[in-house]
């Protein structure tokens, strides 16, 4: 059973800075391309970020410059790491990933795992 658990939300100012964590189990981890998604309360999850298994990135314009994924693979492991941060970027994060490995989908109809989210929320 594939479990994808996130953590690292929290409470920021505008300004400041996160790193959010997603810990995979039950998946060839090294061989799956990784994302992450957030969503308002009322508004479609919107992609962030994805990193493929070869470590291709990829960015939504506007986290473009101020966000920075990366894998660890010896830990299963999937990073966020969120600077600069804005009133806007408040949102549940998810982290997603396709169940076919070796498989670059973007959007969230081409994930089949999710985790159950961390909630980021930037004060100005």
């Amino acid at each position: 059973q594939v479990q994808l658990v996130e953590s690292g939300g929290g409470l920021v100012q505008a300004g400041g800075s996160l790193r959010l964590s997603c810990a995979a189990a039950g998946l060839t981890f090294r061989r799956h391309t990784m994302a992450w998604f957030r969503q308002v309360p009322g508004k479609e999850r919107e992609f962030v970020s994805r990193i493929t298994w070869g470590g291709s990135t990829y960015y939504a314009d506007s986290v473009k410059g101020r966000f920075t994924i990366s894998r660890d693979t010896a830990k299963n492991t999937v990073y966020l790491q969120m600077r600069s941060l804005e009133p806007e970027d408040t949102s549940v994060y998810y982290c997603a990933a396709p169940s076919r490995p070796f498989t670059d989908v973007s959007g969230p109809d081409g994930m089949n795992y999710w985790g159950k989210g961390t909630l980021v929320t930037v004060s100005s």
